[in-house]
């Protein structure tokens, strides 16, 4: 079996992964979940995957503990009653202690710097399967999602939504496989310097291009973002507009997202978007049921390769 470049490497961000890489990981979860009993389906036997959350997850969990039993791994199932990463116990010393019973560490918690912690005193692969500042392998699968519904490169994603951590990801992804970002948000919730910056780094390099609005239908429909009209996007994107831990937050954001809501009618102004959204959502919120419910959607081709995407990330790093 040839050796992967990621092999043996954390996965912290999508930033931390090459154009290449990211890729290669497309690549394999295409294949694997073309061929589910393929060569590759006992490839981590032997091999024990240890799940440590914060925070519950329905997708997160399902995926990750399914695509490791296809691959022939054992999983393992943390939670934060069980393990209190820097309460109960410092995170330094959890990491070093599961990198004596476990081959990963797949990390679902509230701060970057703790995935960052166990990263540094783990002497096993960590995978960051959602923090704060990025949410990594949930962009590999609505990448996956976008190749299998007309591809990446050269098409349009308008990302209508906080500036938030599937944001961050979800642009540098996306630039990384030549698309065309558009991320549409008010003031005060837009992306931060730093992300757009690699995420302009990355289309400059892939031919792709990255553009902020704060006007929802500008970014679906391509017109009013500039001397001429660009094309209507290809892709539609929203996520919640308070995200777990920001609940005290919600009015304010509500009333700073109004007229953020994806609906039929905005959908309308690109006639042959697809919708995407990582789930779950608050319909009536970010988005209208209508509009959920459409034709346009292939939010449930998103949540399934989650499971594709992850078994592949476990390939790379692990196999």
């Amino acid at each position: 079996m040839p050796s992967s470049a990621l092999h043996g490497r954390s996965l912290l961000t999508i930033a931390g992964l090459s154009a290449a890489e990211i890729a290669a990981i497309l690549d394999t979860a295409r294949t694997q979940k073309d061929d589910p009993a393929g060569p590759h389906g006992r490839a981590l036997a032997g091999k024990t995957v240890v799940l440590v959350f914060e925070k519950p997850s329905l997708r997160t969990r399902v995926s990750f503990e399914v695509a490791a039993r296809r691959l022939g791994a054992t999983s393992l199932y943390l939670s934060p009653a069980e393990v209190g990463l820097g309460t109960r116990e410092p995170a330094k010393d959890v990491a070093r202690v599961l990198s004596r019973y476990a081959d990963v560490i797949v990390c679902r918690t509230f701060g970057q710097d703790i995935l960052e912690e166990l990263d540094r005193h783990a002497s096993v692969p960590v995978i960051n399967a959602l923090s704060d500042w990025e949410h990594p392998c949930q962009t590999l699968a609505d990448l996956l999602t976008i190749r299998e519904h007309g591809g990446t490169a050269g098409r349009t994603l308008a990302y209508v939504g906080d500036g938030n951590n599937v944001a961050r990801s979800l642009a540098a992804g996306a630039a990384s496989e030549g698309m065309h970002v558009r991320l549409a948000a008010p003031a005060g919730y837009v992306l931060d310097d730093a992300s757009l910056a690699i995420a302009r780094e990355r289309a400059a390099a892939s031919g792709g291009s990255v553009r902020v609005t704060a006007d929802p239908l500008a970014a679906v429909s391509g017109r009013g973002l500039g001397d001429a009209d660009l094309p209507p996007a290809d892709i539609v994107y929203t996520d919640v507009w308070t995200s777990m831990g920001q609940e005290e937050e919600s009015r304010r954001r509500n009333e700073a997202f109004a007229g953020f809501q994806i609906t039929t009618d905005l959908l309308a102004a690109a006639p042959a978007v697809r919708l995407m959204h990582d789930l779950p959502a608050h319909r009536g919120e970010e988005i209208s049921d209508a509009a959920f419910e459409s034709p346009a959607s292939v939010i449930f081709d998103q949540a399934e390769n989650r499971l594709h995407a992850q078994q592949a990330a476990l390939f790379h790093i692990m196999a």
